[in-house]
Formats: structure tokens, sequence, C-alpha cells
């Protein structure tokens, strides 16, 4: 893991603290190319009534106006959860290089934990991935459900 990657899942962790802040699931991502932040996106599903608002999902379709091109090839997706089955098919789909996350969701995810969808050879894309275990990108969730159980 390089420092730059460090740094870019300490952006998308900053967007999951925009989550956490109007009741969200604080999940956060940024995409990354050439080394630049070309969008960013934060958890949204309640405040937008719409199940497909994830961060991923969010970021993945700023990335594509930016760029004019569905297709993001060449760049890295930093996200504090691991994506969910929904969210691996659409880094496939959009043909990111990679993703990097910094927790497992043992209930939904579709990396490493449920499912393992980017390293399927049935598709035409694979994604590589990096799981960098953070404590902060786990504390945030913890401290939110335990706040939300009470």
């Amino acid at each position: 893991m390089e420092r730059n990657d460090l740094i870019f899942l300490g952006k998308a962790l900053s967007e999951a603290r925009k989550a956490l802040e109007i009741g969200e699931v604080p999940v956060g991502c940024v995409i990354v190319k050439d080394g630049n932040i070309i969008s960013k996106g934060y958890n949204r599903r309640e405040s937008e009534n719409d199940p497909t608002a994830h961060a991923e999902i969010i970021a993945l379709r700023k990335a594509g106006k930016k760029l004019f091109d569905w297709r993001l090839e060449n760049c890295d997706v930093y996200v504090t959860l691991e994506p969910c089955i929904m969210c691996a098919y659409a880094l496939i789909l959009a043909r990111v290089r990679r993703v990097i996350f910094g927790a497992v969701d043992e209930r939904h995810g579709g990396v490493i934990s449920l499912y393992n969808l980017l390293d399927d050879t049935r598709f035409n894309h694979r994604v590589k991935w990096i799981y960098e275990p953070s404590e902060e990108c786990v504390n945030i969730l913890k401290e939110f459900f335990k706040k939300k159980r009470w």
C-alpha cells in the first residue's frame, strides 16, 4: 500500500463523516485518476429515498459525467467499506482499475466477505482489490450502529 493510497482512503473517510452528519450509514468514497480526485460520494439512501444511493454509485456517476465516459479505466476507487454486490458489479461494469477499502462488510460484502465478484473470471473485466484494514473506517460504523440501537 502506497502512502497516497492511505491519503485517499482518508479522503473517503472524510466523505463518510458527511454521511454521518446527516444520519446516513457513514460510508464514503473517492475516485482517483492520474493522482487526482475526480469525484466523491457518500451514502444518501435515506435522504434521497433511493436504494441505489450508495457512496460508490454516487461517485461513479459523478466520475462518468466529469470524464464524459462511463468507462473509468485507469481509475482507482477508495471506499471506507467493502463494496456490496451491487457496487462491486458496478465497479466491474465501469471497468475501474482497482478498489481499496478499509473495512469488511460481513453482511453484504461483494468482494471478500460473502462473494468475490471482482475475481470472477466469467466477467469480461476484473477489478484489482486491496483490503487495507482501518480502525477509523471500522469505528465510525460501529459507533453509528451503536447509537442507532439505543
